[in-house]
C-alpha cells in the first residue's frame, strides 16, 4: 500500500542533497536512545512535513507526489489514454497506484482498465479524496506494535514540531500545541503511560541548548475530571478551566483527553451523527469551542483503530476544529492498521475496497520487533482440557521458567490471567488458585471495575499501577476488562487466556502480546503465552490478517540482535518478465470395493486393542495450531464434564451414519461396543462421564467404518495447463545481511540506478581504447607524459561488474539470497559461470534464480509410479531457469538447472523428483507444445568445476540451438 511507496521515496530523500535535516538525523542516531523503528518513523514524519509540506495525503497523491516513475511509453495502452494520462497528473497518479503490485497480482486491475478504457469518465479528485476519508488536513497513521515505544515517539514528534515552530513561528507545517486523544474505555490503562511524555529527554532528538529550552516550555495537563458538561460554567468545569487558562496564545501546551467522556460529549450530533455547527450562546466555556481557539494544534490519537465506534463523531469533531483554521496535523498510532470492515470507494459505476487504513504512512511488523527488541514468545495451546487445567499448566510452566527471575530494576516476573467476567474471577479462578494450586494470597492481585456483588479496595488499583516496581510482590494478576492494551508493565512475562471470552474476540492479539515488552535493553528475553484452542485459532487468524504471520512463526522467531536486514526490490516490471506456461500432471482418485464382507467384529476388536491410540495429549504444543498434537508437557488421565449413557451413545453413532447403521445392528455387536464404551468413560462422584482425552469423534467414525466393506483407491491422471509467475512480489521480504547475497549492496544500487535512467550497460572497448590513445598522445605532445595513467585504470570507470552488465538478462529481484538452508556456495558459483558463458551471452538468453522457496509459482508436482498407480512424490522447485523468449511476452524455451551438494544428492525424496522430471515432465510438455520446451540439467558439487562448466555449456548450446 501507500506506506511502501512512502518508505522508498523517504529513503531517497534522506540520501539526497536536498535533505535539510541530515545532520539532525545523524544526531538522533548518534545518541543511540531510540530504536531503529522510532527513527524510521521520525524520518517518515519529517519527510512528509518538509518534502511533502505537511499537505493532506489526498493532495500529495493528487499532485503526483507518490508516483513511482512509470513510463507511459512502455505501457500497453491505447494512445487516447496515454495522451490523457500524460497531461492529467491526478489521473496518472491513480492509474500508477492502481497498477502497482499487490503480492502476485495487480492492486486494482479493474480500476486500471477503467482508466485506460474511458479516462475522461472519472472524477479523479473525488476518488482520491474518498480514498483518504475526504479530510482537508494532514492525517497520518504510524503503525508500530505494542512495546515499540509509541509513547516516546509521540514525545519525539512533539519536541521536533516545537523545535521547528520555535525557529519558524509562522510556518504552519509545525504545531505549537498538542491534543492527545484516548479511545473510550482505555483511560485507566493509557493515561499513566502517556504521562511519560513529561519525562521524555528531548536531548535524545535535539541538541542542546534547544532541548533544554523546549523542556522548560512544555506544559502537560491531563483532562480527566468528571464534572464536565455541555453547558457547564468555569466553576463547574475544571477541564474547560484548564484550557481557558492557557488562552489566547499558548506555546508548548500538551493536553491528554479521554475522547468520549470529555470531547464528544461537548458536541451536539443529530440522529445521523452529523455535527451541528451552530454555536450555542451558552457554550462559551465548553471544550468544543475552547479547543477550537488553540492555535497551531496537532492532534495525536493513540490506539486509533479503536475509533471504530466513535470514528464518525471523532472525525467530525476534528473537522469542526479544522473549520476554525487551527489544525496542523492529525497523527494516529496503532499496532493493527486494519479496518474491521473494508472501506468501499466508488469510481463511477465501479467500486473497490481497502481493508488496511489507507492513511498508514509507516508500518513496522510485530515479527520484526520480536527479532529486534521484544521478548521472544513461546505460545502453548491446551487441547481437550478445561479452563482450570490450562491455568494450572500455565502457572506451573511459568513458575518453572520465571519464578526465580528478577529484572535489573528489581521487579519480579509476573503472569496475567484474564477472565471473561467478574463472577468467573471471584467465584472460580481466584478460589482455584488459593485452594487447588495453594498459591499464597499475598502473591495474587485481583483487578477489575467491580459490580453490585463484588468490589475491590482502592489499594488494588494502586498495586496495579505499581506492578513494575521492585517493592511489588504480586506475581499472579487476575484481570477482567483491563490490561488488554495500553498497559505498560514490562515485567509482565506471561499471559493466560484459558477460555473463549477472556478477551474480546477482536483483541486476542493485543491481549496475548501484553507480555512482550522489553525490560532490560540489549538482553535477550523470553515470554510465555498459554491459550485454549478457541483463542489460539483466533490469534492465528488475527496474526494472518494483521501481521501476515502465525503462531508457528512466533514460536520459531529468534532474536536477531545486531543483525542487519537487507531490503529487496522486484525488477519484474523493468524486465517485462512474462509468466511461464507449462503442463502439470493431475492425479485423481476413485475407489473400488475390495471385501465381500465388512468383518465388523474383527475391526471392532482392533479398535479396542488400540484404544490408547485415540487418546489425545492432555496439553500442549509449542507448534503451529495445525500441528497441535506434536508435543506434551504433562499427562492427565481422566477429564471431562459430558455425561455418558451407553444407549444414547449407540443412538448417536447410528444417527451420524444417516441411519445406514440402525441401532438394532449395533446391538448385535454389544459385547465389543460395551468394552469400547467402558474404556472411554470414567466414574466421578457416582456419575458416568466421557473421558474427553479420547477423540470421541474419531472412535465413533471408526466404529461406523467397521460396518463398511474395505475399498481400494485407484488413480486417474490428467494433464492440466498452468501459467506461473517467477516472482510472487508480495512475499519478497527483507533478509538478514550475509555473504551469500548477490549482487552486493553497491552493485544492487547501481543496477537500480541504471534501470531508472534506462542507461545502456554495453561497453564498446574499441572506442574506449581509441579515446585512451588520443588522451595519451595529447599529454605526451604537451610534455606531460608522466601524467598518463595505465590503460586498465583508464577503462575501469567505463566497465561494469559482472552482475551490473548482466542486469538485462538476470536478477528479476535484487539481491538474490544464496545463503538459504543447505547452501554450500555451489549455487552462486554456478550462477556466475552462466553469466560469464559465451554460449549464454551470444544466444541472448536470460537466467533467473528460482530456488528461494515461497517466492515463485513455478513449482512442479511430482509423482512416482507404484505398481500401476501414481503416488505423490512431493513438489519440486528448480534452482535456476535459463530462458529464451520467442516474443517479448512469451517464454519459448526453459532449461531447468538443479545444483546439488553431494551430501544431498542421494536423498531418496530428491531422487524420486529428479526421476519424475527427467522421465515424465519433460516428455509430457514436449507432447503438449509440439516441441521440447523444457530440458533439465543436473550439476553436483562433487564433480570437477571444469567438468560442470563444460557440461553446462554443452547443454546450453545443444538445447537452445536445436
Amino acid at each position: 500500500m501507500l506506506h511502501n511507496i512512502i518508505r522508498d521515496k523517504k529513503n531517497k530523500w534522506v540520501q539526497s542533497e536536498g535533505c535539510t535535516i541530515i545532520d539532525l538525523l545523524k544526531y538522533i542516531r548518534s545518541k543511540g536512545q531510540l530504536r531503529d523503528t522510532q527513527i524510521e518513523a521520525i524520518e517518515t514524519y519529517l519527510f512528509l512535513k518538509i518534502s511533502g509540506e505537511n499537505k493532506p495525503l489526498w493532495q500529495l497523491f493528487y499532485e503526483g507526489f507518490f508516483t513511482n516513475g512509470t513510463d507511459l511509453s512502455k505501457q500497453n495502452i491505447n494512445q487516447r489514454a496515454r495522451d490523457f494520462l500524460q497531461n492529467n497528473t491526478a489521473a496518472f497518479a491513480l492509474y500508477d497506484f492502481a497498477k502497482q503490485k499487490n503480492g502476485n497480482n495487480i492492486l486494482l486491475p479493474e480500476l486500471e482498465r477503467l482508466i485506460i478504457d474511458n479516462p475522461f469518465a472519472l472524477n479523479y479528485k473525488a476518488i482520491i479524496k474518498s480514498i483518504f476519508y475526504n479530510v482537508s488536513y494532514a492525517d497520518y497513521l504510524m503503525s508500530l506494535p505494542m512495546g515499540a515505544g509509541k509513547t516516546y515517539l509521540m514525545a519525539a514528534f512533539i519536541y521536533l514540531d516545537l523545535y521547528f515552530a520555535d525557529n519558524e513561528p509562522t510556518n504552519k507545517a509545525f504545531a505549537h500545541n498538542f491534543l492527545v486523544l484516548i479511545p473510550s474505555g482505555l483511560k485507566s490503562s493509557i493515561v499513566p503511560s502517556l504521562k511519560t511524555i513529561e519525562n521524555f529527554d528531548p536531548s535524545w532528538v535535539l541538541p542542546e541548548p534547544a532541548a533544554g529550552k523546549l523542556k522548560k516550555l512544555l506544559k502537560f495537563d491531563v483532562l480527566d475530571e468528571q464534572k464536565s458538561g455541555k453547558k457547564s460554567n468555569k466553576a463547574r468545569n475544571p477541564n474547560a478551566q484548564k484550557v481557558n487558562a492557557c488562552l489566547p496564545n499558548p506555546f508548548g501546551q500538551v493536553f491528554v483527553v479521554n475522547a468520549e467522556k470529555v470531547i464528544l460529549e461537548s458536541f451536539k450530533f443529530n440522529a445521523q451523527t452529523e455535527l451541528e455547527l451552530e454555536e450555542e450562546q451558552d457554550t462559551s466555556n465548553d471544550l468544543k469551542k475552547l479547543f477550537g481557539q488553540i492555535p497551531n494544534l496537532t492532534i495525536l490519537i493513540d490506539e486509533v483503530h479503536h475509533a471504530a465506534t466513535d470514528d464518525i463523531k471523532l472525525r467530525q469533531a476534528v473537522n469542526y476544529w479544522q473549520a476554525k483554521g487551527n489544525i496542523t496535523t492529525v497523527l494516529g498510532f496503532s499496532g493493527t492498521p486494519y479496518l474491521q470492515g473494508a472501506e468501499t470507494i466508488k469510481a463511477g459505476n465501479y467500486a473497490f475496497k481497502f481493508s488496511q487504513i489507507t492513511n498508514t504512512v509507516y508500518y513496522y511488523p510485530l515479527i520484526t520487533a520480536i527479532k529486534k527488541f521484544l521478548k521472544t514468545p513461546t505460545v502453548k495451546v491446551g487441547q481437550n482440557i478445561n479452563r482450570f487445567e490450562i491455568i494450572k499448566s500455565g502457572i506451573n510452566d511459568f513458575d518453572t521458567r520465571y519464578k526465580a527471575v528478577k529484572y535489573n530494576n528489581g521487579a519480579i516476573a509476573k503472569i496475567a490471567i484474564y477472565c471473561s467476567n467478574i463472577e468467573v474471577l471471584e467465584e472460580e479462578v481466584y478460589p482455584f488458585l488459593i485452594s487447588d494450586l495453594q498459591i499464597n494470597p499475598t502473591e495474587i492481585l485481583k483487578y477489575h471495575g467491580g459490580n453490585k456483588t463484588y468490589s475491590l479496595p482502592k489499594e488494588n488499583e494502586l498495586e496495579f499501577r505499581s506492578l513494575d516496581q521492585p517493592n511489588s510482590k504480586k506475581r499472579y494478576i487476575l484481570l477482567v476488562q483491563v490490561g488488554k492494551e495500553g498497559w505498560d508493565c514490562p515485567s509482565l512475562t506471561g499471559v493466560i487466556l484459558s477460555q473463549k471470552g477472556d478477551s474480546p474476540q477482536n483483541m486476542v492479539l493485543q491481549t496475548s502480546c501484553r507480555c512482550l515488552r522489553q525490560v532490560d535493553k540489549g538482553k535477550e528475553e523470553t515470554a510465555l503465552i498459554w491459550l485454549n484452542q478457541d483463542n489460539a485459532e483466533t490469534l492465528n487468524k488475527q496474526l494472518k490478517q494483521e501481521q501476515n504471520s502465525s503462531i508457528d512463526e512466533l514460536n520459531n522467531t529468534k532474536r536477531a540482535g545486531g543483525i542487519e536486514m537487507v531490503d529487496r526490490q522486484s525488477r519484474m516490471e523493468y524486465l517485462q518478465l512474462p509468466k511461464i506456461d507449462f503442463y502439470q500432471l493431475k492425479v485423481t482418485y476413485q475407489s473400488i470395493d475390495e471385501e465381500e464382507t465388512p468383518n465388523t467384529k474383527t475391526k471392532l476388536k482392533a479398535i479396542l486393542k488400540n484404544i490408547d491410540d485415540y487418546k489425545a495429549s492432555a496439553l500442549i504444543t509449542t507448534s503451529d495450531i495445525a500441528n497441535i498434537d506434536t508435543g506434551l508437557i504433562d499427562v492427565i488421565n481422566e477429564t471431562g464434564i459430558a455425561f455418558a449413557n451407553y444407549n444414547q451413545w449407540l443412538f448417536e453413532i447410528s444417527r451420524q451414519s444417516f441411519s445406514l447403521i440402525p441401532p438394532a445392528q449395533l446391538q448385535y455387536y454389544q459385547t465389543e461396543l460395551k468394552e469400547i464404551f467402558e474404556s472411554i468413560t470414567y466414574v466421578k462422584s457416582d456419575a458416568l462421564f466421557f473421558n474427553e482425552l479420547y477423540d470421541q469423534y474419531l472412535i465413533e467414525s471408526h466404529i461406523r467404518l467397521a460396518f463398511s466393506i474395505k475399498r481400494e483407491l485407484q488413480t486417474a491422471s490428467d494433464i492440466i495447463p498452468q501459467a506461473a509467475e517467477l516472482l510472487i512480489a508480495g512475499k519478497l521480504k527483507e533478509v538478514e545481511k550475509n555473504t551469500m547475497l548477490y549482487p552486493d549492496e553497491n552493485e544492487t544500487a547501481k543496477i537500480l540506478e541504471l534501470d531508472k535512467n534506462n542507461e545502456n550497460v554495453d561497453v564498446d572497448f574499441a572506442a574506449v581504447e581509441k579515446a585512451y590513445q588520443l588522451v595519451k598522445e595529447t599529454l605526451e605532445a604537451q610534455g606531460m607524459g608522466d601524467m598518463v595513467i595505465p590503460f586498465e585504470n583508464f577503462k575501469a570507470p567505463k566497465e561494469f561488474s559482472l552482475p551490473v552488465r548482466s542486469k538485462n538478462n538476470a536478477f528479476h529481484y535484487l539481491p538474490y539470497n544464496f545463503g538459504g538452508s543447505g547452501s554450500s556456495g555451489f549455487e552462486i558459483e554456478t550462477f556466475k559461470h552462466v553469466l560469464r558463458s559465451a554460449d549464454f551471452v551470444n544466444n541472448g538468453l536470460e537466467i533467473y534464480y528460482n530456488g528461494e522457496r515461497g517466492l515463485t509459482e513455478f513449482v512442479i508436482n511430482c509423482f512416482a509410479k507404484q505398481g500401476k498407480y501414481w503416488k505423490p512424490a512431493g513438489k519440486y522447485t528448480t534452482d535456476f531457469l535459463i530462458i529464451k523468449r520467442k516474443e517479448k511476452d512469451e517464454i519459448y524455451k526453459a532449461l531447468l538447472i538443479e545444483t546439488k551438494g553431494s551430501i544431498y544428492a542421494a536423498d531418496p525424496s530428491f531422487q524420486k523428483k529428479k526421476n519424475y522430471i527427467e522421465a515424465e515432465f519433460l516428455q509430457l510438455n514436449a507432447d503438449k507444445f509440439g516441441y521440447r520446451k523444457f530440458d533439465f540439467l543436473y550439476l553436483e558439487d562433487s564433480k570437477d568445476v571444469a567438468a560442470n562448466v563444460s557440461k553446462m555449456n554443452n547443454k546450453i548450446t545443444q538445447f537452445f540451438n536445436n
